[in-house]
């Protein structure tokens, strides 16, 4: 790269960053500016602009703004006061929004309920944040008959269009639409609680994230700058609105600035390009494999008719970034990483592919509160030196993110709402005595020039023949052989070895050679990393956000008995994939067979 390019990008990075202080500089734990506030003062500039477009129905701004506080006046009459919590169990639709901004008006914090849960696990996050009433959708019915006995507190149920509950539609048409006092949200601050939002639980019960007002004005106003949006755009979302990427992050977008949402119930694949076109879409928000599936998809005759330009998300695979902006002809996409709860975030400005964010060197003063550190795979903790400190890495090596927990805004850990699981996420003691920093879990390095890579999961990164496997590129290199759709990579033990076994869980999308595969690998990994096994399954385990549920796969592993699915294993003899028949597992595990 000549100077000249150097300069350009540099200076593209600071107008992105000037632009994205603008967005954020008065939010602010101490601060009386309040969601409610934020979003108020765009109805009011806003009113008649469009605010939703779903399933054919337009939804302006003062629509939303009168259901909004519809909801407020209903939730007084309840006896709701500010601090209170109501769950809201419903999916994806305009109300979702209006509901729980109409509840930010007067104080009450809501607790967004992954609208696919059902018995223990509904229960569970609906017990831990004490919720004093739950709303419900039309898709709901099936999921609160079977759990209502499992509430702690019985919670009154109220439902928008289904059967079980109360009937909250006709409970608000006598209610005012006018915006209930201010006066019943005055005494909050920057540092009170907004929101409830769940960690996936693919290794366990989710766990409540608390977000306070400031934390959610963040998330909301984060991607304005970096993706340029104004009220002219149309942003098109079909991810769920109970998880903050979407439903935080993109909502934001809009009603930070008076743009239009294009809102989908689920992601489509199929639908996708002619909901994008035909409505107008100029943004989109995005997870990895949302990307992934569609570039699995045949031609669409609309695929590069469209108007978007621009995009933000995360997990997007350096093999799929490319193909996915060459094929569908958008020109810029904002990678990110960051938690719900966390206080360690990157942003993407300039399009490097497979980074996740930058820290350049002129900014590292700014970015003293992140720390990369030595870690031990097998101990799944932190390297300390002799004096009992960590230990930061080196350029290009791989260490946990650690985020140093302070009261600026950037520093703040609120935690969850379980005291245990909180203390699990702070490492004490880190460079001096005393200081405590969040463990974000994640394994990730940095380059030389400051560019950001996410690495792969603490938990999901093994070790094998002494040398350490990331599960995330070999996943990356599995999904580049031709008929692979998916890949989902994880260890498991192997009788007589120490450490694990590589395994990947794959489904596919056309003809697989199998006999082929580890020659293919072969010119991707080191020969550690290649798994030993490959599980073909029907269709991925995933959560309602795309990501991969692994504890189950680990779990039955390579047990002929506990699973159905076709297994192929690596045969070093023959340096390629046999079918894993049950003579080879007996002979496995009796120790006569040797990898």
């Amino acid at each position: 790269m000549n100077f000249l390019s150097v300069l350009a990008r540099e200076a593209q990075f600071y107008r992105s960053i000037r632009g994205l202080t603008k967005w954020t500089k008065d939010i602010s734990p101490d601060s009386a500016r309040l969601v409610a506030d934020d979003v108020e003062d765009v109805v009011d500039r806003h009113g008649t602009n469009v605010a939703f477009r779903f399933e054919g129905t337009l939804t302006t701004y003062d629509e939303f703004e009168a259901r909004a506080n519809r909801f407020a006046h209903w939730a007084l009459e309840q006896g709701l006061t500010a601090g209170d919590c109501v769950a809201l169990f419903m999916e994806n639709r305009p109300d979702y929004v209006a509901f729980w901004y109409g509840m930010s008006k007067i104080g009450v914090v809501t607790a967004l309920i992954n609208s696919n849960l059902e018995g223990e696990a509904l229960a569970h996050c609906i017990n831990i944040v004490d919720a004093k009433r739950i709303i419900t959708g039309t898709d709901q019915d099936s999921a609160i008959k079977a759990s209502v006995g499992l509430f702690t507190s019985a919670p009154a149920v109220w439902s928008l269009g289904g059967s079980e509950g109360n009937d909250l539609e006709a409970a608000i048409k006598g209610v005012s639409a006018t915006r209930p006092s201010r006066e019943y949200r005055g005494a909050l601050r920057g540092r009170n609680l907004c929101l409830y939002v769940y960690t996936s639980g693919t290794t366990g019960l989710p766990k409540a994230a608390k977000l306070t007002q400031a934390r959610t004005q963040g998330m909301m106003r984060t991607f304005i700058s970096p993706c340029h949006i104004t009220e002219r755009d149309r942003i098109y979302l079909t991810l769920p609105l109970y998880h903050g990427t979407g439903g935080l992050c993109g909502v934001g977008q809009a009603l930070m600035t008076g743009a239009c949402i294009i809102l989908r119930r689920k992601f489509s694949a199929s639908a996708f390009w002619d909901d994008a076109t035909d409505e107008g879409a100029t943004s989109i928000v995005y997870i990895g494999e949302l990307c992934r599936y569609l570039l699995n998809q045949p031609p669409h005759p609309k695929e590069r008719s469209h108007k978007i330009r621009t995009g933000f998300g995360n997990g997007l695979r350096a093999e799929v970034w490319t193909e996915f902006q060459k094929r569908f002809n958008i020109n810029h996409l904002c990678e990110f990483y960051g938690s719900t709860e966390g206080n360690v975030s990157f942003l993407n400005f300039d399009g490097k592919i497979g980074a996740v964010g930058r820290i350049p060197g002129w900014l590292e003063k700014q970015f003293a509160h992140i720390a990369f550190v030595k870690f031990d795979i097998e101990t799944e903790e932190p390297i300390r030196g002799p004096e009992g400190f960590c230990i930061r890495t080196d350029v290009d090596e791989a260490g946990e993110a650690l985020g140093r927990i302070g009261e600026d805004i950037r520093n703040r850990f609120e935690g969850y709402n379980d005291e245990q699981a909180t203390k699990k996420k702070i490492l004490r003691d880190v460079f001096e005595k005393g200081d405590m920093w969040f463990r974000t879990g994640d394994l990730m390095r940095k380059d030389k020039d400051g560019y950001i890579y996410f690495v792969d999961r603490i938990g999901d990164t093994f070790r094998w023949k002494g040398e350490n496997v990331s599960t995330n590129e070999v996943g990356e290199a599995l999904s580049g052989i031709p008929g692979v759709a998916t890949a989902n990579v994880y260890g498991v033990p192997l009788p007589g070895y120490d450490g694990k076994a590589g395994m990947a869980a794959i489904t596919m999308d056309g003809d697989v050679d199998f006999e082929g595969i580890y020659a293919a690998l072969s010119q991707k990994l080191p020969s550690y990393a290649i798994p030993l096994f490959i599980r073909v399954q029907r269709d991925a385990e995933t959560t309602g956000t795309f990501k991969y549920r692994k504890v189950e796969l680990v779990k039955e592993a390579f047990d002929i008995d506990e699973v159905t699915d076709p297994i192929w294993m690596y045969h070093p003899e023959r340096k390629e994939y046999v079918p894993f028949t049950q003579d080879r597992y007996d002979s496995l595990r009796s120790g006569a067979f040797k990898f």
